[in-house]
């Protein structure tokens, strides 16, 4: 992969469709060891005068403890790979630590942080806010009551966009 100018971040992806119809895997890394997870949420913007991209984690995923560990993490949008997105979706790197490779994916560090070689766009971030969703918070509770039925409720984590990779 080969650093991308960040102003030019939109003609490499499509914040909606890329993210919500052909997915993302976040990843973090820790202890010399890395774990991504699929996501179909989140998006990418401006905030505090910053580029920014924001994603929701629940406490129980995997990733999480990396990200916390890290204070990182990288989104990676793919060309295809459905089934591959799906199979890490389902699975948990604290059952299947290899569960990248068994989904067909290459495991690769671009500047020390975990993507996947077969990734078309990798962003690099750095997290500079977190804050757990609450229910009291919704203003339309049937919201919650969707996505949220065991309570189980994600943590939004803003991450500065540091650096952005092309294939």
């Amino acid at each position: 992969m080969q650093e991308a100018d960040i102003s030019r971040l939109g003609e490499y992806v499509d914040a909606i469709e890329d993210i919500q119809n052909d997915w993302m895997l976040v990843a973090a890394g820790k202890d010399g060891k890395a774990n991504a997870l699929t996501a179909s949420w989140g998006g990418l913007g401006s905030l505090w005068r910053r580029k920014v991209a924001f994603i929701f984690i629940r406490p129980s995923r995997y990733t999480d403890e990396f990200i916390k560990a890290s204070g990182r993490f990288t989104l990676s949008f793919f060309d295809g790979y459905k089934d591959a997105l799906g199979y890490l979706g389902k699975t948990s790197g604290r059952d299947v630590p290899d569960k990248a490779e068994k989904a067909g994916l290459t495991p690769v560090l671009v500047d020390g942080m975990p993507t996947f070689e077969e990734a078309r766009l990798m962003i690099s971030c750095r997290v500079i806010y977190a804050d757990p969703i609450e229910r009291e918070k919704f203003t339309d509770k049937g919201i919650d009551d969707e996505v949220n039925p065991t309570g189980n409720r994600s943590i939004m984590y803003v991450g500065e966009i540091e650096k952005v990779y092309v294939r």
